[in-house]
């Protein structure tokens, strides 16, 4: 029996959009539209050249613009294009009031980890952790059992893949990710290698030299 492999990367590093916005768009499509900085792509190049990414089987990612920008880079190494699923993109913030009034009582400002330790919260119209931790599930398992004994790289959001690893790790007392003891630290970009003997996770890894390419 051949494992599957699934590279889970985190999109990389986007740019801070700082200027007047005389826009009608809402803040979910801005959320959508949001690119990677210069920085972004540079890195992005520089993880798609990486070993571990070299003879990836298929592609896909979410339908979000950095995500697609992260994953042109891999299917330009591997020679193959890119698929987008909506079950991959981030999670929906929803009303950005009810989000600031959760906030407010909350020692961090960073909504993905809050969500880590309240997985049911979610604000009107927003998905919470565990939500989107359904969909990543029933997606991952669609394509495991599709391209069993595959290479299979997984483009999508730092909240996502968070909520999706609620499955196999623990949230500990920083709101962090661990993984049999080991703290993961799902940044811009990240490259997890998670590893499946039919549907049953046998090893979860993070690759941590992922922005240089080891020659051989």
């Amino acid at each position: 029996m051949k494992d599957t492999i699934i590279y889970l990367i985190r999109h990389a590093e986007t740019i801070n959009e700082d200027g007047i916005r005389n826009t009608d768009e809402t803040q979910q499509e801005i959320n959508e539209k949001e690119i990677l900085s210069i920085k972004g792509e540079q890195d992005s190049k520089k993880l798609s050249e990486n070993n571990e990414l070299k003879n990836i089987d298929i592609i896909w990612c979410s339908s979000y613009t950095r995500a697609k920008q992260t994953a042109k880079y891999i299917a330009n190494e591997n020679n193959l294009q890119y698929n987008l699923d909506k079950r991959l993109c981030e999670r929906k913030l929803g009303n950005i009031e009810d989000l600031a009034k959760f906030m407010n009582d909350k020692s961090t400002r960073d909504p993905s980890r809050e969500q880590l330790a309240f997985p049911e919260f979610k604000t009107q119209d927003g998905e919470s952790a565990n939500d989107t931790n359904k969909r990543m599930n029933e997606f991952i398992s669609e394509i495991i059992e599709k391209y069993e004994g595959k290479r299979i790289a997984i483009v999508s959001h730092g909240g996502a893949i968070k909520f999706y690893l609620l499955s196999y790790c623990k949230v500990n007392e920083n709101l962090n990710l661990e993984y049999k003891g080991k703290e993961l630290d799902i940044v811009s970009p990240c490259l997890l290698k998670l590893t499946f003997r039919k549907n049953e996770l046998v090893s979860l890894e993070q690759i941590n030299d992922i922005l240089y390419t080891v020659k051989v």
